[in-house]
């Protein structure tokens, strides 16, 4: 076994950091480049730390990402991104990731990539090469690199930064074909070991599977099926309920959930049943590892974060915890709070009853949904892209159609996540993703080289 040295950047790009490549040093063959990724990252490593390479020991801390001229007509730059497995010896080609994807126009303008741009706005489109999308990435630049100085702050990231806006095209179907895979808001899954679970599978930005959190109280993982009986808990309760207490709530924390036996097991069961009936693979057996992802959805309600503030109910319309590479993940991938926002607009599907839940139990409405009165769906009101952005010099103002589109708070274990998408009713009574985005901030924190051994 030798040693060598491969020019890459190490960036961070929204909620996950990893590095990237310029396609020129990297040999063609995809086999000898998932060495590289593996060897560079510290995979695998049976620790789940990857102490010997450059991830952290978190699927959002293990990514890998190509730059290369676009191959795509309308593109500037193609991205092509890899999922390295923390403790096995895989890297998953068959996703995009919205986090990476933050960071793609900085680091292209950073290598080279990309014309030298005058000071002030600038518009990058990239072509995610995994699933063929379009991306728009809206950013500012100043001496020929990416504004990293903002008021932005992102949870689950510390500090503040510049604000990139990331618009997915015609998001729908990225990965299937079609925004409902199935035809259908809601499937019923028989799945095995477990029985029938109800499930809603949607393909926006990423396919990701949607499961009630309480639907899992009686899926068969020893989950106790039992309400609540009316007792009313507050966050810090909630939180501080024995790991042995299994009645399923969805506002648990990572730790809360990974402590629960055989429920890992059973969401990575639901996520294979979803991914067959998707016809995304033709058995369970056969299906990859990173996509689709499985979600665990429920109405916004109190939690306790992991910097142990509380999330209140109130500053939320939807509450998540999303399963990625089958850790419990800390915050919520971009491209699945993508997907989620184009369901919550879908009627009939899971998010959309949540976020409806929630609408009802506060006394407001924050949306409307694919259909209704022939407009437009934005999924749910709240303050204008721009705003969220942070505003002030340097923010990035949204294009006309997201200007009159709105945000749907999600929360997730770091905080709350804010998500644009615009879904639109065709003649055929079917729902159309017109676009789908939310604001990152993105820093490159070492450009040199990486040693891996071949």
């Amino acid at each position: 076994m030798t040693e060598t040295s491969v020019p890459a950047v190490f960036a961070r790009g929204g909620t996950s950091k990893g590095l990237f490549f310029r396609a020129e040093d990297l040999p063609e063959d995809r086999a000898a480049r998932d060495r590289i990724f593996l060897s560079a990252l510290g995979s695998p490593d049976p620790h789940d730390r990857q102490l010997d390479g450059m991830g952290g020991g978190l699927s959002s801390l293990s990514k890998a990402a190509v730059l290369g001229p676009p191959t795509h007509p309308d593109a500037d730059v193609d991205y092509t991104f890899a999922q390295v497995s923390v403790d096995s010896p895989v890297v998953d080609h068959g996703l995009n990731c919205g986090n990476m994807a933050a960071a793609v126009a900085p680091v292209a303008l950073e290598l080279g990539l990309l014309p030298l741009p005058d000071d002030g706005p600038l518009t990058v489109r990239i072509h995610a090469t995994n699933t063929g999308q379009l991306i728009e990435a809206e950013l500012q630049v100043a001496s020929g690199r990416a504004v990293t100085s903002g008021d932005l702050a992102l949870d689950g990231v510390a500090g503040t930064g510049a604000p990139l806006r990331l618009a997915f095209l015609e998001p729908g179907g990225a990965m299937t074909g079609r925004l409902l895979p199935t035809g259908s808001p809601t499937d019923v899954l028989d799945v095995d070991g477990v029985g029938q679970v109800e499930v809603s599978l949607v393909d926006a930005a990423n396919p990701v599977v949607f499961v009630a959190a309480e639907s899992l109280r009686t899926a068969g993982t020893g989950l106790k099926d039992e309400a609540l009986d009316g007792r009313e808990l507050d966050a810090t309760a909630l939180n501080d309920r024995a790991p042995n207490d299994r009645t399923l709530t969805g506002a648990e924390t990572p730790e809360q959930l990974e402590a629960i036996d055989g429920l890992e097991p059973m969401l990575e069961r639901i996520r294979r049943a979803g991914a067959v009936a998707m016809g995304m693979a033709e058995t369970a057996e056969a299906v990859g590892l990173a996509n689709p992802k499985v979600a665990v959805v429920s109405p916004a309600q109190d939690a306790v974060g992991l910097s142990g503030e509380t999330l209140p109910a109130a500053g939320q319309d939807i509450t998540v915890r999303m399963v990625s590479m089958g850790r419990i993940h800390r915050a919520v991938t971009s491209t699945g709070a993508l997907c989620l926002a184009a369901a919550a607009a879908v009627p009939g599907t899971l998010p959309h009853r949540m976020r409806s839940v929630s609408d009802t139990l506060s006394d407001r409405t924050r949306g409307v949904s694919c259909g209704a009165e022939g407009e437009t769906a934005v999924a749910t009101a709240g303050e204008a892209p721009g705003e969220t952005a942070g505003g002030g010099e340097g923010a990035v103002v949204g294009k006309k159609d997201a200007e009159k589109a709105a945000v749907l708070r999600i929360g997730h274990p770091s905080g709350v996540t804010p998500v644009t998408a615009e879904v639109e009713q065709r003649e055929d009574g079917t729902c159309h993703a017109r676009g789908v985005s939310l604001f990152r901030t993105a820093r490159i924190l070492m450009r040199g080289e990486v040693r891996v051994r071949t």
